[in-house]
């Protein structure tokens, strides 16, 4: 009786120990998976900042395109205006030299 005890008393050990093992091995997996879900949220907002700067790089670059848009309106004007004004010279060039 006292080896069937023993044996039972072995056995419960035994399993209580290997119970004890998963359920170490089910908290350290766990643990991994908390531990990747933050280094996963952490490279989000790593992502997020670096879109965050481009964005904002791309509207200053957006801002100084306007700009040099807005600055070759103003030089076209002026060299249709510089245009018309040879246009009209060349045409009283002629006019004079054909009253020559």
């Amino acid at each position: 009786m006292a080896s069937a005890s023993s044996s039972s008393a072995r056995t419960l050990f035994s399993d209580s120990k290997r119970r004890l093992a998963e359920r170490v091995q089910v908290n350290v997996q766990n643990a991994a998976s908390v531990a990747r879900q933050i280094v996963r949220g952490s490279r989000s907002s790593e992502t997020l900042m670096h879109s965050a700067r481009s964005f904002a790089a791309q509207e200053n670059a957006v801002e100084n395109s306007l700009a040099n848009l807005q600055k070759m309106q103003l030089v076209l004007a002026h060299l249709n205006y510089q245009h018309d004004s040879m246009a009209r010279s060349a045409r009283e060039i002629l006019e004079l030299e054909e009253n020559v």
